[in-house]
Parts: C-alpha cells; sequence; structure tokens
C-alpha cells in the first residue's frame, strides 16, 4: 500500500477541504451532485466546510466510503469514557413534578 498525504496527518488533523472535493471527483461525484441526491440545494453540503453539521458530514463520509469520525476528528469526542451529569435529587424532582 502507497502512504498518502492523508496517511501521515495526525489522528486530529481533519481532512482538507480541497482533498475531500477530489477524492469525491475520483469517484465520479460532485459536492453538488451528492446535495441534490439528497434532497438540499446544491450548495448545502458546502457548510460542512465552515460548521459543525453532522448530517452533511455522514453524508460525504458515507459517499467516500470512511467515517464522519475519519473526515473530521477534531468534530467528534475521543473515544473515552463519556460521563454523563446527574442532577442533584431536588432538581430532579421538581423537572417530573
Amino acid at each position: 500500500m502507497i502512504a498518502t498525504k492523508r496517511d501521515k496527518k495526525t489522528a486530529s488533523a481533519d481532512w482538507h477541504r480541497a482533498d475531500i472535493i477530489a477524492e469525491l471527483h475520483k469517484k465520479g461525484i460532485s459536492l453538488r451532485q451528492l446535495a441534490i441526491a439528497n434532497g438540499y440545494c446544491g450548495t448545502t453540503l458546502n457548510n460542512v466546510f465552515t460548521r459543525r453539521w453532522p448530517r452533511g458530514e455522514k453524508i460525504i463520509a458515507h459517499a467516500l466510503g470512511v467515517s464522519a469520525k475519519e473526515l473530521f476528528p477534531s468534530r467528534y469526542l475521543p473515544s473515552q469514557k463519556v460521563v454523563i451529569p446527574v442532577l442533584p435529587k431536588s432538581v430532579a424532582e421538581r423537572r417530573a413534578a
């Protein structure tokens, strides 16, 4: 297997916009076609390059055959234990009422 530029990146580095678009073009898909095929306006998927949008990230990742976490690792939590805060009983009781 030939090592690519992307393989050498650190685990926390997001793929570059041009790399994502180039990979889509290699598969014969444009970002516009992908957006329209999923029921969005032609330019809507461009939003994933400027802000976090999990649904759009998953659409692009699925088209490339990778996970969204691989494309945009900085937007996802590391796979460690996630601590969910527990409300004090007094707050939980008030919400239940």
